[in-house]
């Protein structure tokens, strides 16, 4: 019997010479004054919390509207003297309906399933308020 393959994602993504990105075949967006790459990660971050905790509660029967924030710190690493983020935290307030008795459960696969946190180098550092 053959194995099962895993899913595989693919991305792409096009930066122009005015730091315009734009994915192939979709919109472009420029990033708004002040905004930096380092930005650009923790957003990321938030939001792919929160969509897989969209996911994970759809599945289970919840319909969810969330919002996030995230903060990072980067400085020198002892280990190495790269500078990167040292320490990330995030937050995510989420309301489900119907309620879940327990969103442990849900916390916990958003937190498993989200692939930029769980393909940074240090565990970000979660707190999540369900209602």
């Amino acid at each position: 019997m053959p194995v099962p393959q895993p899913k595989v994602f693919e991305y792409a993504v096009e930066v122009d010479r005015g730091c315009r990105m734009t994915i192939p075949g979709g919109a472009q967006i420029a990033p708004p004054e002040g905004w930096s790459p380092d930005h650009l990660l923790l957003a990321a971050l938030v939001r792919c919390s929160i969509d897989a905790f969209v996911y994970h509660a759809h599945r289970a029967g919840h319909e969810t509207v969330a919002a996030g924030s995230a903060h990072g710190r980067i400085t020198q690493r002892e280990s190495d003297g790269r500078y990167a983020f040292v320490e990330v935290s995030v937050e995510v307030d989420a309301t489900v309906t119907p309620r879940a008795e327990d969103p442990a459960d849900l916390v916990a696969k958003a937190q498993r399933d989200c692939f930029v946190g769980a393909s940074m180098t240090i565990e970000p550092d979660y707190t999540w308020r369900v209602s």
